[in-house]
């Protein structure tokens, strides 16, 4: 029985180890702490593998931050003050810019597809989720033709993210030309120690002047589009103007950072896209000619089939492009302050009227709970728009465990029926909005490099607003009774899905 005391004692000293190297973070303690006494000693091996990163950047993308705050004075207070509040934690201060927004897949990759194709000098992307399926390949073979025409391009790709992009697809863009690397690629000593940390932005930078970013990610399943997947809403942005060169720093950054892919190339060579290659028409087109999947009103062929052709001009900024001042925000794990986390939180506290916010993984800390719920004290109109069905279910039962103290702050609470909701977008006071891949959670504050956006322009909030309220028409609010029926198994399996979320 002495062994068993002697184990016991060690575990315990592990513990303690654990406890005190995040004393500043109890929940992730909290989670470690269990995993420990569940798992004695193993436990404390996987905590080191997974929380001791090997290669992590620590420097703030930060520049002159002590310029005044010029925005218009139209502008009302709350945007005066959120907007010199987030300055210091901003890439490089306000800024100005065009935005345009996008809200569906068919629209964001009609876009970029057109941006990518008239590029004359450079193309930087960087993507948590790149796949190798229909879309995939579309934007590839363009990429591949413009590295060929002499375009300068460089591709980020996240190591757990994109796992599953092949490396006969990687092969075929670095013989073009095309300049590959991975962040936390999947092999030692990276997946020892960097495993839970993730590259989450979804960037594309055209010529330094014209910058994509929000949450839509290159696959099928962001069209709508793809059989097996249902109906997706999500939001991304077009920017130009000076705010591009903020994104770019924030590119230029992950670029240093990553992993350049190491491939045995043939010769530079050039070569017929792969699409084009094959026989098979339902290689280019996922879904027979002329036809639209669930009456989503998209028929790929010609949406995404006009976007070919060596003469294609430049997107050109629509009615819906609005002139705004922006301030860029990059979430980065290295650094003791999580930035995404103290700009969500500002912008909570200093809201007068109202507060919409759309997110898939809403898991947030107790500072971010307790922000929502002392606005709607003060009076201000919170409305909490989530999705009913989250992928992984564990995600979607630990968010569960926050509704019913959030209804009773007077918090209205919306459950997307309609499909997949993946937007992520923030309006304050109809006039200041947030857009970007960041979600809600401990993973997005503290293990994920993220990108977002604060905007103060009347006419953006107003559109993401009306984009909101058509949301809404498709969503189930949440009741307090909802929350109190839930059966005893429910409730057991939320909670702890709750004690895991720091590793979610």
């Amino acid at each position: 029985m002495a062994w068993i005391a002697g184990l016991w004692l060690v575990n315990t000293a592990l513990l303690i180890i654990i406890a005190v190297r995040e004393v500043r973070r109890p929940a992730k303690a909290l989670t470690w702490i269990s995993v420990g006494l569940v798992l004695p000693i193993i436990g404390f091996v996987c905590y080191l593998f997974v929380t001791n990163p090997v290669q992590m950047r620590r420097d703030k993308l930060v520049s002159s931050h002590n310029n005044p705050i010029a925005l218009p004075t139209a502008c009302g207070d709350s945007a005066f003050v959120i907007a010199r509040a987030l300055q210091p934690l901003s890439v490089s201060g306000l800024r100005t810019g065009s935005v345009q927004i996008l809200t569906n897949g068919m629209e964001t990759y009609g876009k970029l597809l057109q941006s990518i194709q008239a590029a004359q000098k450079s193309i930087d992307l960087e993507y948590y989720i790149y796949r190798n399926d229909h879309i995939g390949k579309r934007i590839t073979d363009v990429l591949i033709d413009r590295a060929l025409s002499g375009v300068n391009i460089r591709f980020i790709r996240d190591g757990w993210g994109s796992r599953s992009f092949p490396k006969h697809a990687v092969r075929r863009m670095m013989e073009a030309g095309i300049e590959c690397r991975t962040i936390f690629p999947l092999r030692i000593p990276w997946v020892l120690s960097n495993l839970t940390y993730r590259d989450h932005c979804k960037i594309v930078i055209v010529d330094g002047k014209e910058a994509f970013m929000g949450g839509i990610n290159v696959g099928d399943e962001y069209t709508g589009m793809k059989p097996d997947v249902d109906f997706w809403r999500d939001t991304h942005m077009r920017l130009t103007g000076e705010t591009a060169d903020d994104v770019k720093a924030v590119f230029e950054a992950h670029w240093k950072m990553a992993s350049p892919d190491m491939l045995h190339l043939t010769r530079k060579a050039k070569f017929l896209p792969e699409s084009a290659q094959l026989s098979d028409d339902k290689a280019i087109h996922p879904f027979p000619s002329g036809k639209t999947e669930r009456g989503y009103g998209w028929e790929w062929g010609s949406e995404l089939g006009t976007m070919e052709g060596p003469h294609m001009g430049k997107a050109s900024p629509s009615k819906d492009s609005h002139n705004v001042y922006i301030q860029i925000f990059e979430g980065n794990p290295g650094l003791p302050t999580p930035v995404i986390r103290e700009m969500h939180f500002i912008c909570l506290t200093q809201a007068t009227r109202t507060i919409d916010v759309t997110n898939p993984y809403f898991i947030p800390d107790a500072d971010i709970i307790m922000a929502i719920k002392t606005a709607a004290a003060r009076g201000v109109r919170v409305r909490l728009l989530v999705p009913r069905q989250v992928i992984p279910k564990v995600a979607g039962a630990a968010s569960r465990t926050y509704y019913g103290e959030l209804v009773e702050a007077g918090i209205n609470v919306f459950q997307y029926n309609k499909g997949v909701l993946h937007a992520k977008v923030m309006i304050i006071d109809g006039e200041i909005a947030e857009v970007g891949s960041s979600n809600y959670d401990l993973r997005s504050y503290r293990l994920n490099y993220e990108v977002c956006a604060v905007m103060y322009h009347s006419d953006v909030a107003r559109e993401l607003t009306e984009q909101f309220e058509r949301d809404l028409a498709e969503a189930t609010p949440y009741r307090l009774e909802d929350h109190m029926h839930r059966t005893s198994s429910e409730r057991m399996l939320d909670q702890a899905a709750r004690l895991l979320s720091p590793l979610l």
